[in-house]
């Protein structure tokens, strides 16, 4: 094996290192994850949730149109409700995963200097 090559393998294997040391793969992972997680609880949330509310506060059509007139302004507290309960399925959604599901034993512990 030439210089050039065992030089080629130490970089590899030093920046395969910083990877699983840095959990840069669990990152990437759940990045990926997070994306299809957040258009789920969406499609949850636009397709079944918004529609029930809307049924029993007797609101017609879709629920984040709601709103309060306030002069020549809206008060959108549909919106602001629909993006608050995304937010807390999500968070719920992450907190299983984590601690539930165990994910965060996966990553390699870190030793100290």
């Amino acid at each position: 094996m030439g210089q050039n090559q065992l030089v080629i393998i130490v970089i590899m294997k030093g920046f395969l290192n910083f990877i699983r040391e840095q959990g840069v793969m669990g990152l990437a992972v759940g990045f990926l994850l997070g994306g299809a997680v957040s258009k789920l609880v969406t499609a949850l949330i636009t397709d079944i949730i918004n529609p029930l509310l809307g049924l029993i506060l007797g609101l017609a059509g879709n629920f984040r149109d709601a709103y309060w007139p306030l002069g020549e302004s809206r008060l959108m507290w549909g919106d602001f409700l629909a993006t608050l309960i995304d937010f807390a399925v999500i968070a719920g959604v992450v907190y299983l995963g984590v601690h539930v599901l165990g994910l965060d034993k996966l990553d390699k512990p870190k030793q100290k200097k």
